[in-house]
């Protein structure tokens, strides 16, 4: 009996917080690397949808699941199915999520992903729901599924430091640190992924998803990974965070 296929879920209930932009680029990135890929977009705003629309049918396939939609002639199951040997399901949750239904996202995931902006409203919106996430939903930490991602990030600038503190408080690894760069626009309006673009376009992105990537990849090993997992993927990332928070305390 084969295995279901590695559930990873892309989770923040406030919108704009780039779910969107790390499903998709995690969808391209799996397919593009020869694995049966889909994404589930239970977003009502579509992009993701929209997303593969826009996707050439050069570019390696990924199986879509409009997840929003309701078919009443339909079972759910069967409308959330995805086809036979799927190796990874990417969901795009949507924004607004009751604290209540958090489980019924998490549910069966193996690695959670929660991309976090620098502003205020993002970082306050983020202990909210992190919260809800623990308390309600009863995600336990110790299971090692939660992974954060400081998103959209201008690095050296006060909202960066601000953002790192924050994180670094929650004990959740920090599993990435993104840029905010046009490269991810661009990928958009193309329905491609940074890792299918000219390697010397994105050259510094690339280096950005390594951890991200290691992280996912120590989460899900299975007979289907050979390759070593490097055991601490977020180390670099927590040096980069401490160095985030020197400037802050020397001028306190």
């Amino acid at each position: 009996m084969s295995p279901g296929p590695r559930k990873i879920v892309v989770l923040n209930p406030k919108g704009g917080s780039g779910k969107t932009t790390l499903a998709t680029n995690l969808a391209a990135y799996y397919a593009s690397r020869g694995h049966r890929t889909a994404l589930m977009d239970c977003d009502p705003q579509a992009s993701s949808t929209r997303w593969l629309k826009n996707r050439s049918d050069e570019l390696s396939k990924v199986h879509g699941v409009e997840a929003y939609r309701v078919n009443m002639q339909a079972t759910r199951s069967w409308q959330l199915r995805t086809p036979p040997q799927t190796q990874y399901l990417v969901v795009d949750t949507s924004a607004a999520i009751p604290a209540q239904n958090l489980v019924e996202f998490t549910r069966g995931a193996d690695s959670i992903v929660i991309p976090v902006g620098p502003s205020d409203i993002d970082i306050h919106a983020a202990a909210g729901f992190i919260a809800n996430l623990l308390l309600i939903a009863k995600e336990d930490r110790r299971e090692g599924r939660l992974g954060v991602i400081a998103n959209r990030v201008r690095e050296g600038t006060l909202a960066y430091a601000r953002l790192m503190r924050f994180l670094h408080r929650l004990n959740i690894p920090v599993i990435a640190i993104l840029r905010d760069t046009q490269n991810y626009v661009h990928a958009a309006e193309e329905g491609m992924g940074i890792h299918e673009f000219k390697h010397y376009r994105v050259r510094k992105d690339i280096a950005q998803w390594t951890p991200l990537l290691r992280w996912l990849q120590s989460r899900i090993v299975t007979p289907l990974d050979e390759q070593a997992v490097m055991p601490n993927a977020d180390q670099a990332i927590r040096e980069r965070a401490d160095q985030a928070l020197l400037p802050a305390a020397s001028s306190s």
